[in-house]
């Protein structure tokens, strides 16, 4: 009897490896570089913006902005743990809850909260490193362009993940479905099993993309930190 080959492991965020799972995908690993990937999504005028911010001259103009405090990196924290736990309750069931459409619309409301959020606070932090040093102006400065370059390719590739979720559902559903009534305990799946699994698997998702989505903020913090 022939057997499966073994699937290739995935590397990556947690993210990554979490929608590789869960959507049963066979994904093959990378073999461009990172620096070959960005050519790839920055087009020529981003190419030359982000050339011209890495390669200004710092000047020699004395900054006086206020020193780096906690209040900043306490509201960030604060943000987060609020995101996080209207994620938690994102996945709770309600009343009506057995089709995707309403798991998707919870998804997508969640995404623009985060978005929201994450680019406000990305906005301050950047503004508070540009008033720091020269150095740390042309930091924001290259933040700026890089946001403005890969926002749109990372919004099409998060919008995607709605999708994903959808086909997982389905599949989970189907499972339960087709599991014969007299199949032993660990393979009988329930309705209300199935929708547990689902709506668990969501949570954890929409966790681990917070944490992609706060890398930048996360990235920003430790350069104010700087001293």
């Amino acid at each position: 009897m022939a057997q499966d080959s073994p699937r290739t492991s995935i590397r990556g965020s947690t993210f990554i490896r979490l929608l590789a799972r869960l959507t049963d995908a066979d994904v093959s690993p990378s073999r461009s570089s990172l620096s070959d990937r960005l050519s790839q999504w920055l087009d020529w005028t981003h190419a030359i913006a982000l050339s011209t911010a890495m390669d200004r001259r710092a000047s020699t103009e004395a900054f006086d902005a206020p020193p780096f405090g906690d209040a900043e990196a306490e509201e960030c924290a604060r943000v987060r743990a609020s995101l996080a736990e209207v994620i938690k309750g994102a996945g709770e069931s309600t009343d009506g809850d057995v089709e995707y459409p309403a798991f998707r619309q919870r998804y997508l409301t969640m995404q623009r909260r985060m978005q929201t959020a994450t680019g406000n606070l990305r906005g301050r932090l950047r503004d508070m490193l540009a008033q720091k040093t020269p150095d740390m102006a042309r930091l924001a400065e290259v933040d700026a362009v890089m946001e403005r370059a890969l926002s749109p390719r990372e919004h099409t590739l998060l919008a995607a993940v709605p999708h994903l979720l959808g086909d997982h559902f389905e599949r989970l559903r189907k499972r339960a479905q087709d599991t014969p009534a007299d199949a032993p305990p660990a393979e009988n799946i329930s309705a209300g099993a199935w929708l547990d699994t689902f709506r668990k698997d969501m949570q954890s998702v929409l966790l681990a993309e917070l944490d992609v989505r706060f890398q930048p903020v996360e990235g920003l913090l430790a350069a104010l930190r700087t001293r």
